[in-house]
């Protein structure tokens, strides 16, 4: 069994073993492309196939990264109408393969990101599918009551969107690899306007196109939402300001220098942004007058994580190609932001700091 990159599969294949998973055969994996921050492994056995997720090989982030926070909410999902792979086993030892991590399910499908599968017509009517489909599991998700599955006590929501504010600060200050007099600004504004937050939901944190398993022969259906890394309980609406930035409809938009592989959605046939806004609002009971603000809280996070990324990138403890675009697209990012919340017209919010 060859080893990869932050995986010992010989010490993989021995802990599953002793957890009641024995493998079939030797060991076969691979990296699963197109993560930016926790590492993901497919694995085989040559009758099982399985998925690994570790953190990174260098943690620049101290919050972040949580194997048993991402187990926890996928096991507490498992009962629900949102699709989740099923989980296997949890391993907190980190002497195993130097880091905590977890196993689950492979799940069949496709992860779209700059393209369309092949097997899908490239048409309006998929598009369109694909597009609800994604909208249509996140409402599904934010109508889940977080104490009706085990969740009560996963988060925090009295003071979550200030604590958001502040925390990804402290991440921006470990992280960061220059002075960056825009990304201040930012983080004024954002202070300074703090909205009144919707109802408590779960928050999945990083939800995006390739985020999600879309069935192999049905654009209208989402088998899994992967990638739960940074959920908790807390305000809903930070998932609807994040998708709007990942969303990318504008080739030039700095988010798709920061998230590569992820520009399907500027393919002909997707909704606009305003859309998938309207799409979301028209089957939310949430107000979205306060929408900018969470826009805004987005290209914050996603400028921070490229900034984390970058300075692994740097240090040379990255696995896989197109982390160099990170580092440019850090001040664009927060520059856009900037021009949004200017734009907004909300108090506090769009006349700087």
């Amino acid at each position: 069994m060859d080893s990869l990159p932050g995986l010992d599969l010989t010490a993989l294949a021995s802990f599953l073993e002793s957890h009641g998973v024995a493998p079939a055969g030797p060991l076969r994996g691979s990296v699963i492309a197109g993560g930016r921050s926790n590492l993901t492994y497919t694995v085989d056995d040559g009758a099982h196939h399985w998925v690994v997720r570790r953190p990174p090989l260098a943690h620049v982030l101290p919050t972040a990264h949580d194997m048993v926070r991402e187990w926890r909410v996928i096991s507490a999902l498992q009962t629900t109408a949102i699709p989740v792979p099923r989980t296997v086993v949890l391993c907190e030892d980190a002497t195993v393969i130097g880091e905590p991590f977890y196993v689950m399910d492979f799940v069949d499908g496709h992860v779209v990101r700059d393209r369309l599968p092949d097997e899908w017509p490239a048409t309006e009517t998929t598009c369109r599918a694909m597009a609800d489909a994604l909208v249509d599991t996140l409402l599904e998700l934010h109508a889940v009551v977080p104490e009706d599955v085990g969740l009560g006590t996963f988060g925090r929501p009295e003071g979550f969107l200030e604590r958001q504010v502040r925390r990804w600060w402290q991440q921006w200050e470990a992280s960061k690899t220059r002075e960056l007099p825009a990304i201040e600004d930012l983080h004024s504004r954002l202070l300074a306007a703090v909205p009144v937050p919707s109802a408590p939901g779960i928050v999945h944190g990083d939800y995006r196109f390739d985020n999600v398993i879309y069935a192999r022969d049905d654009p209208h259906r989402v088998a899994a939402v992967v990638d739960w890394e940074m959920s908790t309980v807390g305000d809903p609406l930070c998932d609807l300001g994040l998708l709007v930035v990942y969303w990318v409809s504008d080739p030039s938009d700095p988010a798709a220098s920061a998230l590569p592989g992820t520009r399907a959605s500027l393919a002909e046939g997707f909704p606009s942004r305003e859309a998938m806004i309207d799409a979301y609002a028209a089957r939310s009971p949430r107000d979205l007058s306060n929408l900018e603000w969470y826009v805004a809280l987005g290209h914050y996070k996603l400028a921070i994580i490229a900034e984390g990324i970058h300075a692994r990138f740097l240090l040379g403890m990255t696995v896989g190609e197109g982390f160099e675009t990170m580092g440019p697209a850090v001040p664009l990012i927060v520059e856009r932001a900037l021009d949004r919340a200017s734009a907004s017209g909300l108090a506090g919010f769009s006349g700087g700091a």
